[in-house]
């Protein structure tokens, strides 16, 4: 059996903050992969300041290819219906039944899970890790973790603080500035190269709209 982490998110771009996460969940968790999920552009954003799926997908794998344990998946972004996570989460664990599962999630995430589509039933099928980046924050996520306790495990991790905004990310590249402290070279160079977030951007895609 192994442990395998999934960790969605628009990754628009994915960066270095991306990565942080990625790997203090692994290490923290004992995770023999994290499977890096970019999910659709919503219908309300632009391509100017969404980049295109398939972009979005190489450049998780891009990310992916110093680490053994991550990898990435397409799976979200070759649905014909909205990609909820219930959707998700079935798929992996329905095609990998003998592995366990773990929904890697924000606190700001977690505080709303109840909202989320089927959130009962991703609970039964996969255990949450979430990441909790204060002490005064996770002391304010022990009450919802432990209310969603009932159903399935949930896991607080506290991790250091990475500050990093994608739209701010986003900014530098059209400003053509350094962005070498938040995105790997080969992620630079391939947006170069595609020529991707060159126009105007007015919002912040760091996590995707869940779900």
């Amino acid at each position: 059996m192994r442990n395998i982490g999934l960790f969605g998110g628009s990754f628009n771009p994915p960066h270095l903050g991306h990565l942080h996460l990625a790997e203090i969940l692994h290490d923290t968790l004992a995770l023999d992969e994290v499977l890096l999920i970019p999910a659709k552009k919503p219908p309300h954003k632009s391509d100017r300041e969404y980049a295109p799926a398939m972009d979005r997908f190489r450049m998780c794998q891009l990310m992916a290819e110093s680490h053994e344990w991550l990898s990435a998946s397409d799976f979200e972004l070759k649905q014909k219906q909205v990609s909820y996570t219930y959707y998700t989460v079935k798929h992996f664990t329905e095609f990998y039944p003998d592995d366990k599962f773990f929904l890697l999630i924000g606190s700001d995430m977690l505080t709303s899970f109840t909202e989320w589509f089927r959130y009962q039933d991703i609970l039964r099928m996969v255990s949450l890790a979430c990441i909790a980046r204060e002490q005064d924050e996770y002391q304010k996520l022990i009450p919802y973790a432990e209310f969603l306790r009932q159903t399935s495990e949930i896991l607080l991790v506290n991790a250091e603080s990475f500050t990093v905004s994608s739209t701010k990310i986003r900014d530098m590249l059209r400003k053509n500035q350094n962005c070498s402290c938040y995105l790997s070279e080969k992620i630079v160079k391939y947006i170069r190269e595609k020529n991707l977030y060159t126009g105007s951007d007015t919002g912040n895609a760091d996590i995707s709209d869940k779900r």
